[in-house]
Order: structure tokens, then C-alpha cells, then sequence
């Protein structure tokens, strides 16, 4: 279980359903503008946990901020995995590859469309640019227009997607072989939607159709409607298949959970 300021263990019985023994794996940097912690379980076997940045934009002072840190499954060999990532909220790995594929979103402040959103490909010991830069490369000099910044930025690891600012991508899955052919392998994100841009955007989940080097060919919409003029009717977090094929969502504002099939896979 991730908390703020800890990843813990906990023995559990599944005849009375109760969780016992909390057992602390590792310590974590508490609050900040990003107080949340993911975690999860790679192909190795190994834990991962992301760590938001404390501020907007800033050189953080707690080397574990703005980062993913991974660890055996018992919390030993605690170390840094990828850099650079201002709030990694949520990550996944795709399911042929084993590739750690994270959404990333953009600071705050430099207008409405700037800077995008990222989908990262994340690997071992990349730094994928935050505080120093953003976009494909693009120095942020009104952090930082010193030479070190922008070579940092320059030695940086680009998205491997880019949408929307303001957008706020938090869930991503992929689809699996269970449903129709011409959704199999895409990638669908969840945008929780804006907060400071002067028309709201986002809300909703998409789609990306990938081609066989996982290249972004497309992206349109796959569940949208909960942006109603400028209120909002929900706004969509999780994404997670099932080992039914549903894809499961979760919305923070309605307090739901949404069961989704496929026509095929419901019977209809």
C-alpha cells in the first residue's frame, strides 16, 4: 500500500478479509503540490513507485521528488529508476514489450497551450527533462536560461507522445486481445481534465491507435460527455482490464466505477 510518506506491507487473510501486520518497506518525501504515490509491480518483479514534484516548476532539494524509485518486493535495494518526471501519477507496461509507459503532466503557467502533456516510454536511469525543459527539447527558460539548463535539456529523454495542455492525463491501459481487432494493442489514456486554462479541456478518455513500432498513428476520443459547457459531470482517473476484458474506470468526482464492454464481449 502506497501513502504519502511510506510504501508498506501488510499480511492479509482472505477468509476474514482483513488486512494485519503493517510492515514499512521504505519511506517516502510527504506533502508538496503532488502528495499522491503509485505503485506497482514490473515484468521483473521488482516495485516501482512514482514520487510527484513539491512545486510547479523548481530544482527540488529531496532527490526523490519528480522521479520513479524501484526496489525488490520487499522494500530492500530502495534506488532511482527514471528522473525528470515532474507527476508521473500513473504508469503500466506494455504487454509485448514489457516497456514502463507513464503519462506525465506539463507545469503550469506559460498560457493555454503550453507545455503538452507527455506519454514516456520510461527506462532505467533516463531523465526525461523536468524542471529544465518540455515539449520535444524545448528549453524553459523562464525557469532557468542558463547554458547548464539548456544542455541538461538538450541530454534529455523526449515524450513519446504529446496532446493537450491542461489536460491532465492520469490512467492509461492497454487494450487487450479480447477485444475487437481494430482496438487490440491501442492505447487508451484517461484526462482528468483542466483546472487553470481559460476554456476547460479534457474530461474524457482516448485513444490511441498504435502501429507496430507503438507509434501514435491516431487520437480520438473514446469516452467523452462528462464536459458539459464549463461544469463538468465527472472527471475519469483509472484505467484497468479486467481479467474479464472490462475495461474498468474510476471517476473522482462522481465517486463511480464504470464496468465497459465491447459488444462483442457483452453479448449484445
Amino acid at each position: 500500500m502506497a501513502e504519502t510518506d511510506a510504501v508498506s506491507s501488510y499480511a492479509y487473510d482472505p477468509t476474514n478479509k482483513k488486512a494485519m501486520d503493517k510492515k514499512k518497506l521504505f519511506d517516502l518525501p510527504a506533502g508538496g503540490n503532488h502528495f499522491s504515490r503509485s505503485i506497482g509491480f514490473g515484468p521483473d518483479g521488482k516495485l516501482y513507485v512514482s514520487i510527484g514534484s513539491s512545486c510547479n516548476v523548481c530544482v527540488e532539494k529531496d532527490p526523490r521528488r519528480g522521479a520513479i524509485f524501484v526496489a525488490n518486493a520487499d522494500g530492500s535495494d530502495f534506488r532511482s529508476f527514471a528522473t525528470g518526471l515532474r507527476n508521473t501519477v500513473f504508469f503500466t507496461w506494455h504487454p509485448q514489450t514489457n516497456e514502463m509507459w507513464g503519462t506525465d503532466m506539463g507545469r503550469d503557467l506559460l498560457g493555454d497551450n503550453t507545455p503538452f502533456e507527455e506519454v514516456n516510454i520510461i527506462k532505467n536511469g533516463g531523465f526525461y527533462g523536468w524542471p529544465y525543459c518540455y515539449n520535444n527539447k524545448t528549453h524553459d527558460t523562464t525557469f532557468d536560461a542558463s547554458t547548464k539548463a539548456r544542455e541538461k535539456c538538450e541530454a534529455s529523454i523526449s515524450p513519446h507522445i504529446t496532446f493537450q495542455a491542461h489536460s491532465a492525463p492520469l490512467g492509461l491501459a492497454f487494450i487487450p486481445d479480447e477485444w475487437p481487432a481494430d482496438y487490440r494493442g491501442d492505447l487508451l489514456v484517461a484526462y482528468l481534465g483542466s483546472w487553470n486554462r481559460s476554456m476547460p479541456t479534457g474530461y474524457k478518455i482516448v485513444r490511441f491507435d498504435l502501429d507496430e513500432r507503438q507509434i501514435a498513428k491516431t487520437e480520438t476520443d473514446f469516452i467523452a460527455g462528462w464536459l458539459v459547457g464549463d461544469g463538468a459531470l465527472g472527471r475519469p482517473v483509472g484505467l484497468l482490464f479486467g481479467r474479464d476484458a472490462a475495461l474498468y474506470i474510476s471517476d473522482d468526482k462522481s465517486g463511480t466505477i464504470y464496468r465497459m464492454f465491447p459488444r462483442s464481449a457483452a453479448g449484445n
